[in-house]
C-alpha cells in the first residue's frame, strides 16, 4: 500500500524567549490531530517539539502536497497562535505564519515541510530528524555522509542493494530551482554545491537503480520569504532505513562529530549541531542554543506510525554513546563564543543582510570619508 509521511513544523510562540512551547500549545495540537484521525483524514500522528518549534508528524494516504493535510496543519498553528500563544503573551506568537490567507499549501508560507510518499515494504523503518536554531543547509553534510560516503555507510561498499548509489536533488534556495546529481559518479559536483549550505540544500534523495524515494527535507528559508529576519528555519528531515537504504546506525553516525551550522543566537552565528534526546531538546539556554537535533524512530505499518509504545517514537539520541558528541558540541560552542562578533563566529555579510545589522551599518554610512591620496 502507498503511504505518505508528512512532517510540518512551525514556531508559533514560546516561554522565556526562545526556550520552549507552553504545554497548552502541545495539548491543543494533539486535540486537533486526534479529531482529524477520528474523522479519517489522517491515519496516525505524533506531536513533538524541539526548542521553541512545534512539529506535526502525520501519516495518511492522500499523497504529498495535499491541501487537506496542509490545511489541517495551517489551521492548527493559526488556532494555537490565536487561542493560546497570544492570550498568554508568549514570545514570537505566530512568528512562522507569514501570511493570513491559506492557499492550499503551506510551502512558502512559513512552516517547514518534509513529505515522503512510498509503497510500504515488508518492514519500513523511518527516522524523522528535527533541528532547532539552524537552516535547511544543516542537513547537507549528514545527508552526504549517509548516502554517498563509504567511510560512513558501509552498505555502499558491501550491500549490493546500495551499490548503485543515490541521486541527490539539490535546491538553489535563492533561485528556487533544483538539479539532480548522482553519487558516486558526480560526487565532486554534489560537494561543490553542498559546500555552500546557505545557498544550496538537499531537498530529496532517491535510490539510483529504481528512483525509490529515500529521504526528504524541508527547504524553506524564512528570511528569503519575508525579506527580513523572522527567526531561523529549524528544518525537518525524513529518512527511510534498512533493506535497500542505509541502516539506522549509518543514518545516525554523521551526527557523532557535531558540524558547524548557521543560526544559533539571533540567526546570526555559526555553532555546532548537538544531537540531543527528547528530554533535553527543550533546554535551549546557552546563547539561545547551541543548535540541536533530535531523532525520532518509527516503523510504518499499514499506513500508521508504530513506536515503542503506541505512536511514541524511539528516542534514538537517548543513549550514553552520544554523551561524547554532546560534550564535544559544548566545547566547540564555548570556543566559538570566545570570538564574540568576529567572523567566523558571526555569519558572513550575505547572511547578515536579513538581520538587524544593516540598520546599524546605515547609521554609520555618512560618517565614512574617502581616503586622501
Amino acid at each position: 500500500m502507498r503511504t505518505t509521511v508528512s512532517v510540518i513544523k512551525a514556531d508559533v510562540g514560546s516561554v522565556a524567549g526562545h526556550h520552549r512551547p507552553h504545554a497548552k500549545m502541545l495539548e491543543y495540537a494533539r486535540k486537533k490531530l486526534t479529531e482529524a484521525e477520528e474523522s479519517g483524514l489522517i491515519k496516525s500522528f505524533y506531536v513533538y517539539h524541539v526548542g521553541d518549534d512545534i512539529g506535526l508528524v502525520m501519516t495518511h494516504d492522500k499523497g504529498e502536497n495535499n491541501s487537506e493535510i496542509h490545511g489541517l496543519a495551517w489551521e492548527t498553528f493559526k488556532e494555537i497562535t490565536e487561542k493560546v500563544s497570544k492570550p498568554l503573551k508568549l514570545y514570537g506568537a505566530g512568528q512562522d505564519l507569514l501570511s493570513d490567507a491559506f492557499s492550499g499549501n503551506v510551502r512558502g508560507m512559513g512552516p517547514g515541510v518534509a513529505e515522503l510518499e512510498f509503497e510500504e515494504r515488508k518492514s519500513d523503518p523511518i527516522i524523522v530528524f528535527a533541528a532547532d536554531k539552524t537552516e535547511p543547509g544543516a542537513w547537507n553534510l549528514p545527508l552526504y555522509r549517509m548516502f554517498a560516503d563509504p567511510f560512513n555507510t558501509a552498505g555502499l561498499v558491501i550491500d549490493p542493494t546500495l551499490h548503485d548509489g543515490f541521486i541527490f536533488e539539490i535546491m538553489d534556495l535563492v533561485e528556487g530551482k533544483t538539479v539532480k546529481l548522482k553519487a558516486p559518479e558526480e560526487s565532486y559536483d554534489i560537494l561543490g554545491l553542498l559546500g555552500t549550505p546557505g545557498r544550496y540544500a538537499v531537498s530529496r534523495i532517491y535510490r539510483a537503480k529504481d528512483m525509490e524515494p529515500a529521504a526528504a527535507a524541508s527547504t524553506d528559508r524564512l528570511s528569503l520569504i519575508a525579506g527580513r529576519y523572522v527567526g531561523k528555519d529549524d528544518p525537518v528531515l525524513i529518512v527511510r532505513c534498512q533493506s535497500g537504504f542505509p541502516a539506522v546506525g549509518e543514518v545516525l553516525a554523521p551526527f557523532a562529530v557535531p558540524h558547524l551550522v548557521a543560526g544559533w543566537m539571533r540567526g546570526s552565528h555559526n555553532g555546532p549541531l548537538m544531537p540531543v534526546s527528547f528530554r533535553k531538546a527543550s533546554v535551549v539556554s546557552f546563547f539561545d542554543g547551541p543548535p540541536r537535533v533530535i531523532a525520532m524512530g518509527w516503523q510504518i505499518a499499514d499506513g500508521r506510525l508504530v513506536g515503542v509504545d503506541g505512536v511514541e517514537p524511539a528516542d534514538l539520541f537517548d543513549d550514553p554513546a552520544w554523551d561524547y558528541s554532546r560534550d564535544l558540541a559544548m566545547k566547540i560552542a564555548v570556543y566559538m563564543r570566545t570570538m564574540g562578533e568576529i567572523m567566523p563566529a558571526r555569519l558572513e555579510p550575505a547572511e547578515m543582510e536579513y538581520t538587524t545589522l544593516p540598520k546599524i551599518l546605515d547609521k554609520l554610512k555618512e560618517r565614512f570619508q574617502a581616503v586622501q591620496k
